[in-house]
């Protein structure tokens, strides 16, 4: 589905007043934020404060998608996933912010593909398998997929996964449910939620909700929405009570998009493969012309005999 310019500057104007009201934020990060397509992309906003590690979405998740239970893969001493996997696109996780040992206070967040306005993973894929949709999904064919994982080395959130147990291994991430959001539905995972934790919207709507609900309570949120501008911006972001660091996020993050330095590299890649291809060519020359030496030698004694 294509976005027309009238319907992009109506969403970013109808964000950017709404978000104009307050100083809670830095307005420049916010202009920047939706000063570009992602204005209109659709997104999902997760309230950390509202979620009580019910595990819904995650269970959504894997029936939407078709993904077997984790049991076969943990120890008997567990019962749930520690961390995402080719067969785990959206993971709840537990994390311990404060409290005493005997009284220990925890604070639970979803994780899951982040879905960068302009995706690192997408920039290095050489053959086109990893997309940025019109929408805001970043989506995988597997059918272009030639095997080479750049996008696991460059994603900054450790996204994607690879089947390794699999004869015809894939990439494996979460997708926002494109399908559903095609037909005018949510992600399964928000449909699921029963706390309201997880919003689903235009990224400009869900910017202006994020700070609205920061204004309204501010003893309540930190005042930072997470992937606002994290590497140029995600479709998905955060709120929370507890600082993010405490919640497993990385917030030293660069705000400036991935791509930039990605495409700084893999430009790069041609030439040095040229250069390797011709040093290992010229090593194997001389190599076979020193082993062929003694052989000419002797083949011109004997002709002279």
């Amino acid at each position: 589905m294509n976005i027309s310019r009238r319907t992009f500057l109506k969403a970013a104007g109808a964000g950017v007043l709404a978000l104009s009201a307050t100083p809670l934020f830095d307005k420049a990060a916010i202009a920047r934020s939706l000063d570009s397509v992602g204005a209109a992309q659709v997104g999902i906003l997760i309230d950390v404060t509202r979620c009580v590690g019910c595990r819904a979405c995650q269970l959504a998740c894997k029936q939407k998608n078709g993904l077997p239970p984790d049991a076969a893969k943990l120890p008997a001493n567990r019962t749930f996933p520690e961390a995402l996997s080719d067969t785990t696109f959206t993971l709840v996780e537990f994390h311990r912010t404060g409290g005493s040992e005997a009284k220990p206070v925890f604070a639970t967040v979803k994780k899951q593909c982040m879905h960068c306005l302009e995706p690192a993973c997408a920039s290095v894929c050489p053959v086109g398998a990893i997309t940025k949709t019109t929408r805001g999904p970043v989506l995988y064919d597997a059918d272009k997929c030639m095997g080479c994982r750049y996008c696991m080395a460059a994603c900054p959130f450790g996204i994607p996964k690879f089947e390794w147990d699999s004869a015809n291994p894939r990439i494996r991430k979460c997708e926002m449910c494109n399908d559903r959001v095609e037909q005018g539905k949510q992600p399964a995972c928000v449909e699921a939620c029963p706390t309201g934790a997880l919003m689903f919207g235009t990224r400009a709507e869900l910017v202006a909700e994020a700070q609205k609900r920061v204004k309204d309570a501010p003893d309540k949120y930190v005042p930072t929405i997470y992937g606002l501008d994290e590497v140029g911006g995600t479709s998905v972001m955060y709120l929370s009570s507890v600082p993010f660091e405490k919640l497993g996020f990385n917030t030293r993050l660069p705000k400036s998009a991935l791509p930039d330095l990605t495409w700084q590299v893999m430009e790069k890649i041609p030439a040095v493969a040229v250069g390797v291809g011709l040093l290992m060519g010229s090593i194997s020359w001389l190599t076979h012309r020193r082993g062929a030496a003694p052989a000419e030698t002797h083949d011109n004694a004997e002709t002279e005999a």
